[in-house]
């Protein structure tokens, strides 16, 4: 079956308003701390560390477009004005001190615009200020176990719960924080290597057996946010999620006030627990 050229272009302008709806339309399929369908860019910010990740992922794709576009003009100027019909006669010119000089100070210019937020960013992410709250959360073959030190030493299980949406994200037990506050997070893994990771809080860190990891966030913003072990951790890696909600002071005063009640028995409720006692 063959089209005319009047089909071909209309098949080309409809692929066209596609792909500029999805360039700029992208705000449209996100959805606030999880990922969305025909999402292209990264996670909503919920933190100033996120904002900044963004923030310096947006500077180098511009920076690399720019770099690449410049790249390809020089490459279609060479292959037009230097060929053999174009030019018999070439130029026997071995130096040019100029453009010497240029093609060593900008790309040391470039690395060093690079490195300058790139080690800011860093810095931030590793130098944890003085936490408003302290959570640990243990990785183990194949759920999340979260213990509240500063709030009564409760600790509970997070297992993926089948029944709750989004599918594949939803828990039992989620880890509940206040807004705007500091939260220190230890991470440590039982059996294996795990890796905490949240992208809208622009976290992610290693849970290794016999290891201490720290990491931090400060969540800006009110409601759920999802995460998921991203370390090969075993044959269920795909079913460890971590969920967490993100309350107002006193929603979370009264949810711990509740979780001491629900998880005082937590050690021997717990998922792991429960198992060796149906052995």
């Amino acid at each position: 079956m063959t089209m005319s050229k009047g089909q071909i272009g209309r098949r080309l302008l409809g692929l066209a308003v596609v792909g500029a709806a999805l360039a700029f339309g992208g705000a449209a399929f996100a959805e606030q701390g999880q990922p969305a369908p025909w999402e292209y860019k990264l996670q909503e910010a919920a933190t100033p560390v996120m904002e900044n990740i963004t923030w310096f992922h947006n500077f180098l794709f511009w920076l690399i477009t720019i770099i690449t576009l410049f790249v390809l003009v020089l490459l279609v100027l060479v292959v037009v004005k230097f060929n053999a019909k174009s030019n018999p006669v070439p130029s026997k010119t071995t130096h040019n001190t100029l453009i010497e000089v240029a093609w060593t100070i900008i790309p040391v210019l470039i690395l060093v615009g690079i490195a300058v937020p790139s080690f800011r960013l860093l810095f931030q992410e590793l130098d944890i200020p003085k936490a408003d709250l302290t959570i640990k959360a243990t990785g183990k073959q194949w759920y999340w176990s979260y213990a509240y030190p500063d709030n009564g030493k409760f600790e509970f299980d997070s297992l993926l719960a089948s029944d709750k949406q989004p599918r594949l994200l939803g828990v039992d037990n989620e880890m509940v924080v206040p807004v705007n506050k500091v939260i220190r997070i230890q991470t440590t893994g039982a059996d294996v290597i795990h890796s905490f990771a949240i992208p809208s809080f622009g976290i992610k860190i290693d849970s290794v057996p016999g290891r201490l990891n720290e990491t931090w966030f400060k969540a800006t913003k009110v409601g759920m946010f999802y995460g998921q072990c991203s370390e090969l951790c075993g044959k269920d890696h795909a079913f460890m999620p971590i969920a967490v909600r993100v309350v107002n002071d006193q929603e979370f005063a009264a949810w711990v006030e509740g979780a001491k009640k629900k998880f005082a028995t937590a050690p021997a409720n717990s998922f792991a627990s429960a198992g060796a006692a149906a052995q």
